[in-house]
């Protein structure tokens, strides 16, 4: 895995974009879950979505190809 993209001459960790990508994802998944009442359940809700942010971010990072 390459360790930054090139884009206009500004070079941006991999990492950085998938971190953007693993917190909008959690974003739309909290407030899903938080429509559904799910955070009834949960008994920190901060610390859920610190390790769904976390765990997201591994999924992509695990899904993304080994050439890129």
């Amino acid at each position: 895995m390459i360790g930054e993209v090139n884009f206009y001459g500004i070079y941006i960790p991999w990492i950085l974009l998938l971190s953007i990508g693993a917190l909008i994802t959690a974003r739309v998944l909290s407030s899903l879950l938080a429509k559904l009442g799910f955070y009834r359940l949960v008994w920190h809700p901060a610390l859920f979505d610190c390790a769904l942010f976390i765990t997201l971010l591994g999924g992509l990072t695990f899904l993304l190809p080994n050439g890129i």
